[in-house]
């Protein structure tokens, strides 16, 4: 009987394979080079000294040419220099921790949304049914205006929850990083659902005695990826005012959007949105280089606002009783999914190794000129980066990310445990994500974090940082007290 082969796809281990055909992609360049490099060490070696020093003296060069090729040498380094982008640091930031007093258990908001809505009991089971499957736990919080029966989300109190999560957070930043309020040159405050005059910023400024010449923006409207624009804002402003300092502030103002009607759809936030607040300090001075946690790599946004359905997936409106709320449409996921893919498709090129984008592109080819029905290849982001803050926008999201960039689950634990732990804090949620890695003792020097956030409009911003340095494990911060507790289990269903 003739020998039967062996089975090679049993006994090669193929993921050895794949890093193998990684490697060589991946370094083509070098192992293309270190031969030649060798063939022309060794002819050098077989001349001899003397034949290499002769031909050196046979080549005759005038004055006037040393010169102009020194000028030229000179002229291209310098323009290369001017031009490249001057790199931006991100010195430290902090996230505020609310109080033990504006916490709201599952009990303590059932309870009141029975009282709220007595009238609607189909529309309290829908609250429980949503919070049952949240992924939210017992500590998260909410304004102290929201915790009357009924609620009383006036002006006054909107102004007084963000006194209080602004405030406490630059407080924290001053004290981290010893910075001044003098020293702040540029001054970034995204906010989307309140937007008082004056404005946000210009209460900071006032609060702070900032200076007079100090560049004041305020962004409202953009929805839970604001961070990401404020930060791309700040990079630009950054790249045009040297040796300056910005102060971004990214959070959500819950007390006057509180939806207090019958609209289901307009009832979801009221289950998901808790206070946050985060400040950071973003530098491009060299001297900041030394202590700066990370270092901005890329910034790709997408917006798919041209496409009314994209456009109304998260909507202000009022109800037919006029009372005002976030209508969170069926198709949501739909969009996020698609403005997920053209923001990839953008990102890819930018951080994906060359072996990555080679397969992606073969199947590509291959599928235009062979067979359309070939399965697309998605392209390994876990070769780009060692770290994933996905918004905890909420648990649906997270498990869409996680399922379409095949994410394992300590990839997204700081995703999934940030939510339990705070909800959805809109822009924030991002730098608590960062905070619980690093509390983990899990960032050092050189890792790369990717951070992905979606808004309305409908927006879908990615920001990409390398972290510059080891960071040792913070003792103060929002996980001080619950980081040992971490991760917890968190149910399918967590019946109330």
């Amino acid at each position: 009987m003739p020998e039967i082969l062996p089975d090679f796809s049993s006994s090669v281990k193929l993921k050895y394979v794949k890093l193998g055909y990684q490697y060589l992609v991946n370094h083509f360049l070098t192992l293309l080079l270190i031969p030649i490099i060798a063939a022309v060490t060794v002819h050098l070696l077989h001349l001899g000294p003397d034949a290499v020093i002769s031909s050196v003296k046979s080549i005759h060069l005038d004055l006037v040419q040393i010169l102009s090729s020194i000028f030229f040498i000179t002229f291209i380094s310098t323009v290369y220099f001017m031009s490249k982008p001057r790199p931006i640091y991100l010195v430290d930031y902090t996230c505020y921790k609310p109080p033990i007093t504006c916490r709201v258990p599952f009990s303590t908001f059932m309870e009141h949304s029975r009282l709220i809505l007595k009238d609607n009991p189909k529309s309290v089971e829908f609250q429980m049914r949503i919070l049952e499957r949240s992924g939210l736990g017992e500590e998260t919080s909410l304004p102290p205006a929201i915790h009357y029966i009924p609620p009383k989300p006036n002006m006054e109190a909107a102004r007084g929850e963000a006194e209080v999560v602004i405030f406490s957070a630059i407080d924290n930043l001053f004290a981290k990083t010893g910075l001044k309020p003098k020293d702040i040159d540029i001054l970034i405050v995204n906010c989307s659902l309140f937007s008082p005059t004056p404005s946000l910023s210009a209460m900071v400024v006032n609060k702070y005695k900032l200076r007079s010449n100090i560049k004041s923006y305020n962004l409202s409207g953009m929805g839970c990826s604001a961070g990401i624009i404020a930060i791309d804002l700040a990079r630009d402003l950054l790249q045009v005012l040297p040796n300056s300092n910005a102060v971004v502030v990214s959070t959500e103002i819950i007390t006057p959007n509180y939806y207090q009607g019958k609209e289901r759809a307009m009832l979801l936030p009221n289950c998901l949105f808790r206070m946050g607040s985060a400040a950071l300090l973003l530098s491009n001075k060299r001297r900041e280089r030394s202590r700066a946690k990370y270092k901005l790599v890329h910034v790709v946004r997408t917006h798919k606002g041209s496409d009314d359905r994209a456009y109304k997936c998260v909507y202000e409106q009022e109800d037919h009783q006029g009372l005002v709320g976030i209508n969170l449409s069926k198709d949501l996921m739909v969009i996020a999914a698609e403005a997920l893919k053209s923001n990839i498709t953008t990102m890819g090129p930018l951080v994906l190794p060359a072996s990555e984008q080679l397969l992606f592109l073969l199947t590509l080819i291959g599928r235009k000129i062979f067979n359309p029905k070939w399965k697309p290849y998605i392209p390994d982001f876990k070769l780009a980066f060692e770290h994933f803050c996905i918004h905890a926008g909420g648990r649906a999201v997270i498990d869409e990310l996680q399922k379409n960039l095949q994410l394992s689950a300590e990839h997204v634990e700081a995703s999934r445990m940030t939510l339990h732990r705070f909800g959805n804090t809109s822009s924030s949620s991002l730098w608590y994500e960062l905070s619980y890695i690093e509390s983990k003792g899990r960032m050092k020097k050189g890792d790369r974090v990717w951070q992905i956030a979606f808004g309305s409009g409908f927006k879908c911003n990615s920001a990409v940082w390398k972290c510059n340095r080891n960071i040792k494990t913070p003792i103060a911060g929002p996980w001080e007290d619950c980081i040992d507790r971490y991760p917890v289990h968190i149910p399918e269903v967590v019946k109330l």
